[in-house]
């Protein structure tokens, strides 16, 4: 089979089951339905999978249209393997609510690491006033 440069070497995958990986840090999981020059994907039956630890959560969301510049990774699941996951699956409220404990460890750990900083005298700069350089 001849390579095609670009996007043009998805046409084969349209149809199949995909993950994304969004540049936010979103997962989601869909059957390719369409792409265009700029890597823009429309999925269908998509979920977003949110994973914390050993468990993991889908959260269903239809039909998706992802601007390809969003698009870090995509890659075919191999429906096969796809239940061979030592992942446990729980519900959606259990797995939201694990996401939100883990991201508020996650806050007090950068509070307690931009404390110590002070203390020695050095300063970190806030993540929202970087794109300003």
């Amino acid at each position: 089979m001849n390579y095609m440069p670009g996007t043009a070497s998805l046409i084969q995958d349209i149809d199949k089951k995909h993950l994304v990986l969004l540049r936010d840090g979103r997962t989601l999981i869909g059957y390719l339905r369409s792409i265009d020059q700029f890597a823009n994907l429309v999925l269908h039956q998509t979920v977003e999978r949110i994973h914390v630890g050993k468990k993991y959560g889908d959260i269903p969301r239809g039909i998706f249209v992802v601007r390809g510049e969003n698009v870090v990774l995509l890659g075919e699941i191999d429906l096969e393997k796809e239940s061979d996951t030592p992942l446990q699956q729980v519900s959606i409220e259990e797995i939201l609510e694990e996401q939100r404990v883990e991201q508020q460890a996650k806050q007090e750990s950068e509070k307690l690491k931009v404390q110590v900083l002070k203390e020695r005298g050095l300063s970190v700069p806030r993540a929202d006033t970087l794109d300003e350089y």
